[in-house]
């Protein structure tokens, strides 16, 4: 055992290629027996439950991807809400520039004509307040015709009055202008902002509909797997319906027409044996498949109906046994302490090949692989979850 558990994780590397090369080398195993009608008529009520079990999946996904098909409409016709309401925005927001650089064009020119214009009305109002009465009274006194005196009075008066109106004039515009100015700014600062958040949502609304597109191209995708599982799988049920009746004719039946498929069952395959897992696929010596905690003598058991394409003592695997479920897919059970079939046997789901041993590493559990195409897949994705 201790020179096993030193070779173990090199052995199990070249091992699997020496597998490969035997099993496509391996003499023909011996003639199978033909299948009674009783382990028929498993077969095709097995295939047929599994049919159900597919055809109950291809109704989920066929739902599911009409939901996200009404999401991404819904989806589509909010983008392009967001996207008009972004150019009636960017409309607005252009008209209110327009008005807001019209805005500081006048105030601009008052501001200018404010400049030139002001000091010398407020210097003639200065000097006329300054003065008082006194300016009144050297205006008279320079008035040469008297009959005129109340036209000068009213004239000296309308025009102070006019000064003082024209600045506070000036003043009231310009301060209106100023108000005018404050509120299109904060009117051009709402546009931003409600342009942000129209832009902010139709790109929300284009990644949620991206998202559920990849989705949709994921569904399609298995979909398109369960129709061509559900295919293999009613092929091989049409052969077990043959057999069943050459049976019933008292016909022959080959153990090859009456078999099903492996991946048509895949995350529905027994466990081989009752347990944990130690170690996962892809990790340390169980690389290519898992290893399974089990009591030393627990039974090992087929997880689908096969032929035995190697029995015995295998450097790395201890004892094993592989499975040859046809079409490249096989399934290998080591570190077995004892061995039930043999090389040839035709195998039922759930027949026991043997007991489980001592692992690698010294504890008891079983060594599991599955092979699909010649290539070690993770087994967890093809055991029932449980």
């Amino acid at each position: 055992m201790a020179s096993r558990s030193s070779d173990a994780v090199g052995a199990r590397g070249w091992g699997l290629a020496v597998f490969a090369v035997f099993a496509f080398f391996a003499s023909s195993a011996p003639s199978a027996q033909a299948p009674d009608r009783a382990r028929t008529e498993a077969l095709a009520r097995r295939a047929t439950e599994r049919l159900q079990v597919l055809q109950h999946e291809a109704d989920r996904l066929a739902a599911e991807e009409r939901s996200l098909l009404n999401d991404v409409k819904k989806l589509e016709i909010e983008r392009q809400i967001r996207g008009e309401e972004v150019k009636r925005l960017d409309a607005d927001t252009a008209k209110l520039r327009a008005e807001l650089d019209d805005t500081v064009a006048r105030m601009n020119t008052l501001e200018q004509s404010s400049k030139s214009e002001t000091p010398q009305l407020r210097a003639r109002l200065v000097e006329i307040y300054k003065l008082g009465q006194a300016r009144y009274l050297r205006l008279l006194l320079s008035t040469p015709d008297l009959r005129r005196l109340g036209q000068s009075t009213r004239t000296v008066a309308a025009l102070a009055r006019l000064d003082r109106e024209r600045i506070a004039s000036h003043a009231r515009t310009l301060d209106e202008l100023k108000k005018t100015r404050q509120a299109l700014e904060e009117r051009q600062t709402q546009l931003a902002a409600l342009r942000a958040a129209a832009q902010k949502a139709s790109l929300a609304a284009q990644r949620a509909a991206q998202a559920k597109n990849d989705l949709i191209r994921d569904i399609d995708s298995k979909r398109d797997l369960n129709a061509q599982l559900a295919g293999e799988l009613q092929t091989a049920q049409q052969k077990v319906q043959g057999a069943l009746h050459d049976l019933a004719s008292g016909g022959g039946a080959t153990a090859e027409s009456a078999s099903l498929p492996l991946r048509p069952f895949r995350g529905d395959l027994e466990w081989p044996v009752a347990g944990t897992v130690a170690r996962r696929f892809g990790r340390g010596a169980a690389a290519n498949g898992m290893e399974i905690a089990a009591l030393e003598g627990a039974e090992a058991r087929a997880v689908h109906d096969g032929v035995v394409a190697f029995a015995g003592s295998f450097s790395g695997f201890g004892n094993l046994v592989i499975l040859d479920h046809g079409s490249q897919t096989f399934s290998l059970y080591g570190d077995l302490l004892d061995i039930a079939v043999k090389k040839g046997d035709r195998i039922d789901q759930g027949r026991r090949l043997g007991t489980v041993g001592p692992t690698s590493s010294g504890v008891s559990g079983l060594y599991f692989e599955l092979r699909v195409d010649g290539q070690p897949v993770d087994p967890l994705q093809w055991l029932r979850k449980r």
